[in-house]
C-alpha cells in the first residue's frame, strides 16, 4: 500500500531576524557562493528591499520552507533571490513566492520585473517563462568564471 505525504498549508509573509537560521540554511543549500547573515541583516534593514518567506506548518510546528529577495526601483521591481529547501522543491513553493512577488508588483503598479537566473538551472528557467518572463541576454561570468547569467524580463499589462 502506498503513503501519501501529509500536505500542509503554506503561507507568506515577511522575513523577520529569527528566520536567518533557516533562511541561511536554505541559502546554503541552494547556492555555491551563498550569501552571509550581514547581507540579509542589510537588506532587511533597506527601505526599497522585501523579504518574504513561505512557512509550511506541520507536525513540528512552522518551518521556513523557501524565500524570496526582491527591491523595487521607482517603476521596476527587481527580484534578486528565489530559493526553497531542497527537501521541499517540486511542490510548487518556488512558484507561490514568485506569484506572491509579481502579485505585490502589479497590485503596487510596477511596470517592469528583472532577474537574472544561472545559465545552466533549467527548472527555474521555466519556471520564469511559464509566468510570461523572457529572456533578454547574457551576462558573462556573472556568478563567477564560466558561470552565466541570463537576464529575463516581465513586463506588466498596466501602462
Amino acid at each position: 500500500m502506498a503513503v501519501r505525504e501529509q500536505l500542509w498549508p503554506v503561507t507568506l509573509r515577511d522575513m523577520r531576524r529569527d528566520d536567518l537560521p533557516a533562511v541561511l540554511d536554505i541559502e546554503r543549500r541552494s547556492f555555491s557562493q551563498p550569501w552571509s547573515r550581514a547581507f540579509f541583516e542589510k537588506e532587511l534593514a533597506t527601505p526599497f528591499a522585501r523579504l518574504i518567506v513561505a512557512v509550511e506548518a506541520g507536525w513540528a510546528g512552522p518551518t521556513v520552507v523557501g524565500y524570496t529577495c526582491r527591491w523595487r526601483v521607482t517603476d521596476e521591481v527587481h527580484v534578486l533571490n528565489v530559493a526553497v529547501h531542497p527537501d521541499r522543491r517540486g511542490r510548487g513553493f518556488g512558484r507561490l513566492l514568485l506569484e506572491g512577488t509579481l502579485g505585490e508588483a502589479r497590485s503596487s503598479r510596477a511596470r517592469i520585473v528583472y532577474l537574472e537566473v544561472r545559465a545552466g538551472n533549467v527548472v527555474a528557467r521555466r519556471l520564469y517563462r511559464s509566468v510570461g518572463f523572457r529572456e533578454l541576454g547574457v551576462r558573462r561570468g556573472y556568478y563567477g568564471p564560466g558561470q552565466d547569467a541570463i537576464v529575463m524580463e516581465l513586463r506588466l499589462g498596466h501602462w
